[in-house]
């Protein structure tokens, strides 16, 4: 289906400046944004979207993880350890065998959230 890049912008071009003040006053940093961004850009990657999705689903050690995903515990572990540097995955260990999960609820949330909207 063709667009009409006509609809897509305002005609006549006019600017709202109460609105453009409000949202600038709340926009967040550049620091921020580029910390948002890298998450995002983190999970883009298929593989870590699986490790995520099996995490999502239950706490696994690297081992069964690799096994879940059908990559080597080598392979696992270094996306692990990008996951683990933006606080989106979290380990414990017990003995000698570290478990891994989500980092927290927010995590969830956001897999949860994104997975919904492809779904829908």
């Amino acid at each position: 289906m063709k667009t009409n890049k006509k609809n897509e912008i305002c005609e006549p071009h006019t600017l709202n400046r109460e609105k453009i003040e409000e949202v600038k006053k709340l926009m967040i940093s550049d620091e921020k944004v580029k910390a948002l961004a890298e998450t995002f850009k983190t999970l883009s990657d298929p593989t870590r979207t699986k490790i995520i999705y099996a995490l999502f689903l239950s706490e696994l050690c690297v081992c069964d993880l690799a096994n879940v995903i059908n990559l080597s515990v080598s392979a696992v572990s270094h996306h692990l350890r990008v996951l683990r540097n933006l606080k989106l995955v979290k380990f414990r260990k017990e003995g000698r065998v570290v478990y891994y999960s989500l980092d927290d609820e927010h995590i969830s949330n956001l897999f949860h959230e994104g997975l919904e909207h492809i779904l829908e």
